[in-house]
């Protein structure tokens, strides 16, 4: 298998995710952090520093009435993701966003010690958030470079300034993403619709051999009433074969936090709220504090002021991200709704995993959870206060179960092989 650069950015884990799950291809199995690796230049690190400093802090204002939002709203205003519609339409021109970005990287020369660093080997570069791959071409790196998108719409921001002359190649993780890089001037023949990279073990021969027993069990569980099955067994037989009659067990729900950890408030009440039908044994949960220890601190002190013990309650803590991504995909193989934000998690639905959303930050996650809904893989959370109630619901009414069968059929989860075999064909 040819072996491509594979560079992310530590920054929130929408970008280190996808890059995770293809480490299989990355060379000597190394994903590259722009903006953390050995010998980076001190002011490369620290514009990189700053710029993160300044996302981690406006995600955890937000939550500052008035001003939080309005800080945020200003935020997200340089990344926003205009209306699809009309098609046609002019060219969007660079925003603010990327004139600060093109600027720092002529002025500053960022990012140029470590395009020369890997220039001296020029394989195909595969990068998952876009400044590494403007810094790339700007510095005339002489192999093929990639941008996976890792949304399912994209900003102005992931296209460089002139995109009809640029060399950058994209690969898409969903057809809107394809057609919103025609808007914005990336050329037909630059694109290539792959989806969305999950891990292998869900997807190689063997893995997805699991996966759809997982998801047998799953949907049992999630049609206790067994409305859906019953009106959709056609779907069901031809795409799983036949399920368990009954189900083995309570539902396990997971919560997962995002990269800046700004959701463990909502962590907090999603235990307390369905404590009740933790104790009368329907559910389980596993609250993800991925790597903050904050967050897994909360978690269990709540868990236990409700009187419930770690079998019911479940907290996951890691220290590094690398050992929090392994140990994500061995919870996702017990999970049946998954409940969180529309971040990059959106494309895990084609796991046949239900989505359960809490509310979107930033017109990115809006855009994901327009795109969910529609495909049907996802349903949006209600109050919070009220989850013991419309959970049942939603459980007897088969509505979960749908989710989980809309997201395996319709959604395309082979992007990591798909993304292997461009860089191999391009090669050739």
């Amino acid at each position: 298998m040819k072996k491509a650069w594979v560079v992310a950015v530590d920054m929130g884990y929408g970008h280190q995710r996808p890059a995770f799950a293809l480490r299989h291809i990355a060379f000597r199995g190394k994903v590259i952090s722009a903006n953390d690796y050995p010998g980076i230049p001190e002011l490369d690190q620290t514009l990189w520093r700053e710029t993160r400093r300044v996302y981690e802090f406006i995600s955890k204002f937000k939550k500052v009435p008035v001003l939080g939002d309005l800080a945020f709203s200003l935020m997200d205003k340089v990344q926003e993701i205009k209306p699809f519609y009309p098609k046609e339409r002019p060219l969007e021109p660079p925003g603010l966003q990327l004139r600060t970005i093109y600027g720092l990287i002529e002025k500053k020369q960022w990012g140029r010690h470590l395009m020369e660093r890997l220039d001296e080997d020029p394989i195909p570069m595969i990068c998952t958030f876009p400044v590494p791959g403007f810094m790339a071409e700007h510095w005339k790196y002489r192999g093929d470079i990639y941008l996976l998108v890792t949304d399912s719409d994209a900003a102005r921001a992931w296209v460089p300034f002139f995109p009809k002359e640029s060399k950058i190649q994209y690969l898409a993780p969903s057809e809107l993403v394809a057609e919103r890089l025609l808007q914005y001037g990336i050329t037909k023949e630059k694109i290539t619709l792959t989806g969305f990279p999950l891990p292998e073990e869900f997807t190689n021969k063997e893995g997805f051999s699991q996966t759809k027993e997982d998801l047998r069990r799953r949907l049992v569980r999630l049609d206790q009433k067994s409305k859906y099955r019953t009106k959709y067994a056609d779907v069901v037989r031809a795409y799983l074969g036949s399920v368990p009659r009954y189900h083995d067990g309570a539902v396990v729900i997971t919560f997962a936090v995002g990269g800046a950890g700004a959701q463990q408030a909502l962590g907090k009440q999603i235990i307390q709220y369905l404590a009740p039908l933790i104790k009368e044994g329907k559910v389980k949960l596993c609250m993800v504090a991925a790597t903050h220890k904050d967050a897994a601190i909360g978690f269990s002190k709540t868990a236990i002021e409700n009187g419930l013990s770690e079998k019911e309650v479940e907290v996951v803590f890691c220290k590094t991200k690398d050992e929090y991504f392994k140990r994500f995909t061995e919870v996702l193989r017990k999970t049946d709704i998954l409940w969180t934000k529309p971040s990059e998690l959106c494309f895990y639905a084609a796991l046949g995993i239900p989505l359960l959303l809490s509310p979107p930050i930033g017109s990115q996650e809006v855009q994901n959870q327009k795109w969910l809904t529609r495909l049907g893989s996802a349903i949006p959370q209600l109050k919070v206060e009220y989850a013991g109630e419309w959970i049942v619901d939603f459980l007897n009414q088969g509505l979960f179960a749908e989710a989980a069968m809309q997201g395996f059929v319709e959604m395309e989860r082979n992007g990591a092989a798909n993304i292997a075999n461009v860089i191999e064909s391009n090669g050739d």
